[in-house]
């Protein structure tokens, strides 16, 4: 489309916590990566859509932003090898009309400090996507945006401007190359199954590849099991890929003079 913009935003917080729908006895764990049901509520809360309203139906901004390709890179000097740092906490609840049996006991996990920079590519002619590249570029929001409870508040990073613009074109895989961005190593991409081959590389002594690092995120909703999470499997690596990997939607990103960066979007 002749009026996309592919920009970026980096986000920040204190703590975070993307609670997993499954967990331990005794505690609930947190997704370690901001994942992209998660970011849209967060775009969602910005231009003032509404959230989950009652139960069993998805919120406003799901269905109305939920179609936008994203794409999350956890920024460098927040993580390590993939990892935020974790802590947990214990919550007691002692209102006895709330606990009829006893006092309820909650042990959550919780990262410190994450960071990720989010892509969006916006088509402008749409009036949702034209207001939220408004709000981003002006570091405004209807709601405070929070990483995944209220108590952790999130706010964009603001270095030369709150948004980043890119000039960009579909990837062609013709030699070896490193994505800076998670991308889909399996699981669900735009609505379709992919089962994608990998192969890593360690060409060169100049770059000393350290880690690969693995998550199974969500990636939507299944909206006729329950409103459950679609998941895929998720990858982030320093390793250089071979060119015959096949990783779809890949995207060469690029300003000015900066070198071309490669991301996946989904």
């Amino acid at each position: 489309m002749a009026n996309q913009k592919l920009i970026s935003f980096d986000l920040q917080a204190d703590f975070a916590f993307f609670k997993k729908p499954d967990h331990n006895v005794g505690i609930v764990l947190s997704y370690n990566m901001l994942h992209k049901p998660a970011l849209l509520g967060i775009l969602g809360a910005i231009i003032g859509l509404e959230g989950y309203q009652k139960k069993g139906e998805l919120p406003e901004y799901y269905h109305k932003l939920k179609d936008i390709p994203v794409g999350i890179e956890p920024l460098e000097g927040f993580h390590e090898k993939g990892n935020f740092q974790k802590t947990s906490v214990k919550y007691t609840n002692t209102v006895g009309y709330a606990n009829e049996d006893g006092n309820l006991l909650v042990e959550e996990t919780m990262l410190v400090k994450p960071a990720y920079r989010c892509y969006l590519l916006l088509d402008l002619d749409d009036t949702l996507h034209a207001k939220l590249y408004e709000y981003l570029k002006n570091g405004k929001a209807e709601y405070v945006p929070y990483l995944g409870k209220n108590e952790f508040q999130a706010w964009i990073i603001s270095t030369n401007g709150f948004i980043q613009e890119y000039g960009y074109e579909e990837f062609t895989k013709n030699n070896d190359f490193f994505i800076r961005s998670i991308f889909i190593k399996s699981g669900i991409l735009k609505n379709q199954k992919v089962n994608v081959k990998i192969t890593l590389r360690n060409k060169d002594t100049v770059h000393r590849p350290t880690f690969t690092y693995f998550e199974r995120l969500p990636v939507g909703f299944e909206e006729d099991k329950m409103i459950q999470y679609e998941m895929a499997e998720f990858a982030l690596t320093d390793w250089t890929i071979a060119a015959d990997s096949s990783i779809g939607q890949l995207y060469e990103i690029y300003r000015d003079n900066d070198k071309p960066q490669i991301i996946q979007l989904f």
